[in-house]
Parts: structure tokens; sequence; C-alpha cells
């Protein structure tokens, strides 16, 4: 089990380890803090400016401040309106004047990505849930896939990680599984399947650097991963969160008008805008005035695996140290004869 692989000798780190972009979790902070212990942490441009408060360039710039190793970005090309591509345009071009040479893309077709980052010598890694959106990114020029299976928080898959490594191995890029990451067990069982690396969100939620909620934070501690459900409330597509009593009272499905309207190609786009907009109302509200128990919070099933709030330097180096140790322990051992 090696530490050094296909994905980090792309992205110029330590240790195969991502932090997640997150909506609305990745501040700066949290990020810079990820890359600073070795693994990646990535910006996720919508949370840095419309929930953290900072224009794109002065936020990465605060994040080198922070730490001078390698940083990604996330970008979401789903086609939506053209104020919103022009804006994902200026974060690329910003993050690739700043120095990022990593980014991931997710939910549609990242050929305009990758035609714009792999000009700067960057590459591009898409986020797959099955093997036609696998095949469809790699047309496009993408360089590895985030293998989002289904025990991951945001819009998870629906295969277990194994499941979705067979399916895809044969591509011949590097894979990187994302869901059900939350402690050493399931860093090192990863590896051991072949993955050349892992990305994690929930357990990265609950960190001292982390600026959520403490309420939010706790709750990830609580749960189990039972707890985690789906809920169609949130994006309109099924959404991972801990099942709180607020999510139990409201329900978890749209009505049948929502529904129809969302799966009309002639009103999807329109749809989601809405689900967007309401979504970054609802964040500056708990931004202005703090969390509540009517807020949802997102989560995977690696709350399995999360049993208290630490820094992120404390759980790359217990997830490297058990990696090490297991390697170390694999090893033949002398005779002493």
């Amino acid at each position: 089990m090696n530490l050094t692989t296909r994905f980090t000798q792309d992205v110029g780190i330590q240790y195969p380890i991502i932090c997640g972009a997150m909506f609305p979790c990745s501040n700066p902070e949290l990020v810079a803090a990820a890359s600073e212990a070795g693994g990646i942490g990535i910006v996720q441009p919508l949370s840095l400016t419309y929930v953290h408060g900072y224009d794109i360039r002065e936020g990465i710039q605060f994040i080198k401040k922070l730490t001078s190793k390698p940083f990604g970005m996330n970008i979401i090309v789903e086609q939506s309106s053209k104020a919103y591509e022009d804006r994902m345009r200026e974060a690329i071009e910003v993050g690739l004047n700043e120095g990022c040479r990593f980014f991931i893309t997710a939910l549609g077709n990242p050929q305009w990505v990758v035609d714009l980052v792999k000009a700067e010598g960057g590459i591009v890694y898409h986020d797959a849930t099955e093997r036609k959106w696998a095949e469809k990114a790699l047309k496009h020029g993408v360089d590895g896939l985030i293998c989002v299976n289904n025990r991951a928080g945001g819009h998870a898959g629906a295969k277990s990680p194994k499941e979705l490594f067979d399916e895809l191995v044969d591509l011949g890029v590097p894979l990187i599984c994302a869901g059900g990451i939350g402690d050493e067990n399931a860093f090192r069982e990863a590896l051991e399947i072949g993955y050349a690396g892992v990305q994690m969100g929930t357990r990265f939620i609950a960190t001292k650097e982390c600026h959520e909620k403490a309420n939010y934070k706790q709750a990830i501690v609580s749960a189990k991963a039972d707890d985690i459900i789906l809920t169609e409330r949130v994006t309109g597509i099924p959404l991972s969160v801990i099942n709180t009593p607020h999510v139990q009272k409201i329900g978890t499905s749209v009505g049948p008008i929502s529904r129809w309207l969302l799966k009309n190609r002639h009103t999807k786009k329109l749809m989601r805008l809405w689900y967007g907009w309401r979504a970054l109302k609802d964040f500056k509200r708990i931004t202005l005035k703090g969390g509540s128990t009517r807020d949802y919070w997102q989560a995977g099933k690696s709350v399995a695996g999360v049993h208290e709030v630490e820094s992120v330097e404390d759980i790359i180096k217990r997830l490297v140290h058990a990696c090490k140790a297991s390697k170390e322990a694999s090893k033949p051992q002398e005779s002493t004869k």
C-alpha cells in the first residue's frame, strides 16, 4: 500500500488525500490546512465568494498566505446561465494566474474547463457516479476521475466503492474514492482496493479549521451511518443529509409538479436555477443570523468514523500513520534462527 500514487505525482502532493469542495463549508482556512498537512484543499468559488465574503482573487491570495503548497479548484459545469459560466471562467483564469493547476469538474461537459486548464499545463479530474459519465468525461480530455459512491455526502452515487472501482479500473486513469472515508480503516481499505487516493468531505467539516456552526459539527460527531438519508427538498435531486427532526417533519420528496418540472427538458434548467437561488438565500440567512435546527446538515455515511472535532493536521497524520503502520506490518519478518 503506497502513499505515492499516480494522483500524488499528478498534483505534486505528499499524501493521496483531497479535502473535497463543499458549499458552504469550504472556507479558506480549511482549504489551506488540508494542503499544508500534505493533502490538497479544494477551493469552491461560490462558497468562497457568496458564503465567506471574499473576492475570488483575494480569497485565493489569502489561502496562499496560509500555505505555499498546491491547492485545487472545483468547477460545476452544468449549463445553467451565461452569467454563471462567465463567473466560472473568471474563477478559473484567476486560479490559473495565482498558480492553481488542479481542477475538479462536476455535473456537465468539462470540455471548456479542460481547454482553459490544459493550455496552462494544468490537469482536470471529473466527478463520475457510473461508467457512462466517466467515458463521456474522458472523451473530453480529463486526466482522472473522482468516483462518487453510495456512501458519499452531497449528491451520492448508487454503487459501493468496490463496485465503482471494478467498473472503472480498465479506463486506465487515476481513480479517487469519494464517499465513506471517515477514519483510518476506510482510508486503508480504499487504497487496498486500488484507488489512487481519497476525497473526504464530511470528516473535514468536523474540524477546528472549518467555520461551520458547532451544532452542525456535533451532529456529524453524534450521527451513525444509518442516520444519513436522501432528500430532494434542497436541490431537487437526492441529496445526502443527516436525518434530523426537521427533515422528518417536512419530508424528503418534492411534490408532483416540481418533479415534473425537474424532469422536463424545457423547464429543468429553470428549476435548477430556482433551487440554486433558494440555497444561496438560505445560506445568506444562516450566515447573518446563525444556524438552527431547521438547517439541512449535509453529510455522508463516513459519519460512522467521526468521533470528535479535531484539527485537519491531526486527521491527516493519523490516516497516514495507520497506512504506514499497515505497510510495515505486512513486510516479511526476519528469521530469528
